[in-house]
């Protein structure tokens, strides 16, 4: 087991602690794999590579391997405020500045996640544009249970917004501290239920949730959301250079709007430029995570409030957010399992059970 590498780790299964149980009964023997991301494309190969190994040992007759997951939270402790109860890893997704998607990229990332079988939960995190809940198609009001406030849920997302307190067109003026109050509130007094992914879609800029965030809880990592085009790109660097600051890492950059293709003779046009987001990454050592098309269905589905990856999983808008999900969460397990060996710094023993 200790030759079966995962590559997205970089460790074999025995040094990242993922073979769970192993059992030998006789020429049987059954072994548990605990991988860390619900999106990984490994789970076959795994758990092949696994049968092959064990199968190829003197006296083995049958194998039978099981392959779960759990994922792991990554936010270092000294990270933001004390962990949020029901969530192991908070992901805030932001942009430079406004019209790039980003509601849109924190809404489809969230169900993705889902889809692939995490447990989500969504914040509206925009405080001065709350569409969330329109993109969902969800028209709720919050309730308690006499402690904590209730997250509304749709499409298996557990979803909370400044929207469901607010008349649709009525402006919120808050300055500063009523900001900072709002945040605090809507991470710490919801009763968040356990929660893989918590996603925060963020206001554009630079300004005071970010700080907020960063000192009311650990933040696991930021995804920044550009157009190709140079004045998003400026933006989109001012955004990473801001989280360094405040001491949150950015787990990738994603490219909107980045191409089209058009539905007749599938050619593919750059409307905004090519490879900005790519040069971004690459030119600040960040993740890129992934490009997503201009596509008429993708800004339907989210005033029909049904999502693209919902409204058509199988088109390649969708393939996309899968991807993203996809490096997403193995960024944050990556994250996860360097903080492991560094507070361990020791192989963890694997329970077996032998019966002759």
């Amino acid at each position: 087991m200790s030759e079966i590498v995962d590559p997205d780790l970089g460790a074999n299964l025995i040094a990242l602690g993922a073979v769970k149980e192993l059992e030998i009964s006789g020429g049987h023997v059954a072994a548990v794999i605990e991988l860390g991301t619900h999106t990984s494309p490994l789970k076959e190969h795994v758990a092949a590579r696994a049968r092959a190994a064990l199968s190829a040992l003197p006296g083995v007759e049958a194998v039978d391997i099981s392959v779960t997951v759990r994922v792991r939270s990554a936010t270092a402790p000294e990270r933001g405020g004390p962990p949020l109860p029901g969530v192991k890893n908070v992901i805030a997704v932001g942009a430079g500045k406004g019209g790039v998607g980003k509601t849109t990229v924190s809404v489809n990332l969230a169900l993705a996640l889902t889809t692939a079988g995490a447990r989500v939960g969504l914040l509206d995190g925009d405080i001065y544009g709350p569409n969330v809940p329109l993109m969902l198609g969800l028209q709720s009001q919050l309730s308690t249970d006499g402690k904590l406030i209730r997250p509304a849920e749709k499409f298996g997302l557990q979803v909370v917004s400044l929207a469901f307190m607010t008349d649709a067109d009525q402006a919120v003026i808050w300055r500063g501290p009523l900001v900072h109050g709002a945040i605090q509130q809507f991470v710490r007094d919801v009763g968040w239920r356990d929660l893989d992914y918590l996603i925060i879609d963020m206001p554009p800029g630079t300004g005071d949730v970010a700080l907020s965030l960063s000192q009311t809880v650990p933040v696991a990592g930021a995804v920044g959301v550009t157009t190709p085009q140079q004045v998003s790109l400026a933006d989109s660097r001012r955004a990473v250079r801001m989280y360094e600051k405040l001491n949150i890492p950015t787990l990738g950059i994603v490219e909107n709007l980045s191409f089209y293709s058009c539905p007749n003779c599938h050619h593919e046009s750059e409307l905004f430029g090519f490879g900005g987001g790519e040069q971004i990454a690459a030119s600040m050592n960040i993740a890129f995570l992934g490009r997503l098309p201009v596509y008429s269905a993708i800004s339907r589905g989210s005033d029909r409030g049904i999502p693209i990856v919902i409204a058509e999983p199988d088109s390649a808008a969708s393939r996309g957010f899968a991807m993203i999900a996809q490096r997403v969460s193995t960024q944050v397990a990556v994250n996860a399992h360097r903080s492991a060996i560094a507070n361990k710094g020791k192989i963890p023993l694997i329970p077996v059970k032998s019966s002759r």
